[in-house]
């Protein structure tokens, strides 16, 4: 048996949490968005392939990951006239493996007895 670790807050401090914890999920609930970060949860990828992995347009696309950009949740990498897009919070990409899972992951076939 082991001991249950209490962890306390102080209502300012969860305040704050709960600030965070409601920028990402405002952030998240966008089809388009969480669409894209899906792909990234898979790592780093262009904008092109993005635009056909995810089937959104670029005037779309742009938009939604501008606003990836703005909240922290991507960081990009140009290489050449290439732009790459990856996950930066470490939050988001465990909140995005937690969906999939929940989600997205094949479920095991019922076996019939």
């Amino acid at each position: 048996m082991h001991a249950e670790v209490t962890r306390t807050m102080n209502p300012e401090s969860m305040r704050r949490a709960a600030d965070s914890a409601c920028r990402l999920m405002k952030a998240l609930s966008n089809r388009d968005r969480l669409l894209l970060l899906c792909q990234l949860t898979e790592g780093e990828k262009r904008v092109g392939e993005l635009e056909t992995l995810v089937g959104v347009t670029q005037p779309t696309l742009s938009q939604q990951l501008g606003v990836l950009r703005d909240e922290g949740l991507v960081t990009t990498r140009r290489d050449g006239k290439h732009i790459y897009y990856r996950i930066a919070n470490t939050q988001a990409l465990a909140v995005m493996q937690t969906l999939f899972e929940q989600f997205c992951a094949p479920r095991e076939a019922a076996h019939a007895d």
